[in-house]
C-alpha cells in the first residue's frame, strides 16, 4: 500500500469511528429527528452539486426502486434509531454493538444464494461473533432497557442489508450519485417531522459543532475520501475499516466522554471482531458496497 493509501485508510478508520461520540453529544439537546434532518440536509447540499457536475444523478432515475430501498435501510431508519438509542446507551457501547454488522451480513448472504460462503470457518465465525454480542449485551447494558437494544439491532440489520442492495441492484450506478441522492431523499423524508421538533433555543456550541462535524466531516468529506481510498487500494481492503471503526468509537467514548470501558466490552468486542474476520474476510470477492457512516 502506498503512503497515500495508508493516510486515506487511517483517516477513514478515525472519521467513521467518530459519529457515535458526536451523536451522543448532539442528542443531549436535539431530538433524533432534528439531528438526522440536519445531518442529511447539510451533507446533501454539499454532495449533490458535486454529483451533478459529474453527471452521476441522471443514471439513477431508472433505478428509483433500489435507490429508495437503499435509502430506507441504510440511512432513513438506521440513523434515526441510532440517535434514539444513544439517548440511553453510551457511545462506546453503541459503537461496539454496531461491530456486529459484518456478522449479520454474513448470515444474510449465506441464506440468500451465496453458496460459496458456506463452510466450517464461516459458521465458527458466526458462533464466535454471537458469543461476543451476548457478552456485550449481557455484561454491559446495566438496566438500559430493551428498546434501545432493539433499535441498535435494527440499525445493524439495516447496515448489513444496505451493501447487499448496492452490490446486487446498484453495482453499476455511480457511487457518489447514489450517496448524494440518498442523503437528499432522506433529508426530504425527515423535513416535515423536523419542522415540528425544532429546539426552543439555539443549541450550545458543542451540539452545533457536533452536527456540523457529522454532516461535513463524517458524511460529505468521508464519502469523498472513501471513494479515493477504494480507488487507491481496492474495495476489498478498504472494507477493513469496518473492523477498526468500533474500536475508535470506544476509545473516544472513554477518553472524551469519560464513559466506562468494562470487561464485557473488551471481551465482547474481541469476540465480535474475531467472528467477523472468520465469517467474512475469506469470501469478500465481488464489488464491495459502499456503506453509509454511522
Amino acid at each position: 500500500m502506498t503512503r497515500r493509501g495508508w493516510l486515506l485508510f487511517a483517516a477513514m478508520c478515525v472519521i467513521w469511528g467518530v459519529p457515535y461520540l458526536l451523536i451522543r453529544v448532539a442528542v443531549r439537546e436535539l431530538t433524533p429527528v432534528t439531528l438526522v434532518f440536519a445531518r442529511t440536509g447539510i451533507a446533501a447540499l454539499l454532495l449533490l452539486p458535486v454529483a451533478a457536475l459529474r453527471s452521476e444523478l441522471r443514471p439513477l432515475l431508472k433505478l428509483w426502486l433500489p435507490m429508495l430501498a437503499f435509502t430506507g435501510v441504510e440511512i432513513v431508519a438506521p440513523w434515526l434509531l441510532l440517535a434514539r438509542a444513544e439517548t440511553k446507551l453510551s457511545s462506546s457501547l453503541t459503537g461496539l454493538l454496531i461491530a456486529a454488522v459484518p456478522l449479520v451480513g454474513a448470515v444474510v448472504t449465506t441464506f440468500t444464494g451465496d453458496r460459496e460462503r458456506h463452510g466450517g470457518r464461516r459458521w465458527a465465525g458466526l458462533l464466535v461473533g454471537i458469543a461476543g454480542v451476548a457478552a456485550l449485551v449481557g455484561l454491559d447494558v446495566h438496566g438500559a432497557g430493551v428498546v434501545p437494544l432493539i433499535e441498535v439491532a435494527i440499525v445493524v440489520v439495516g447496515y448489513a442489508l444496505g451493501p447487499i442492495v448496492l452490490a446486487r441492484w446498484l453495482s453499476g450506478a455511480p457511487p457518489l450519485g447514489v450517496v448524494a441522492a440518498s442523503l437528499g431523499l432522506a433529508a426530504l423524508a425527515y423535513a416535515p417531522f423536523a419542522a415540528f421538533s425544532l429546539p426552543g433555543s439555539v443549541p450550545s456550541w458543542k451540539v452545533s459543532g457536533s452536527v456540523i462535524a457529522l454532516a461535513v466531516v463524517c458524511t460529505a468529506l468521508a464519502f469523498l475520501l472513501f471513494f479515493q481510498l477504494i480507488a487507491e487500494i481496492g474495495p476489498v481492503r478498504a472494507t477493513v475499516i469496518t473492523y477498526v471503526n468500533p474500536a475508535v468509537a470506544a476509545i473516544l467514548g472513554v477518553t472524551v466522554l469519560s464513559e466506562a470501558f468494562t470487561r464485557g466490552m473488551g471481551i465482547g468486542f474481541a469476540l465480535v471482531l474475531a467472528g467477523s474476520v472468520l465469517a467474512t474476510v475469506p469470501a469478500r470477492q465481488h464489488g464491495e458496497a459502499v456503506r453509509a457512516p454511522s
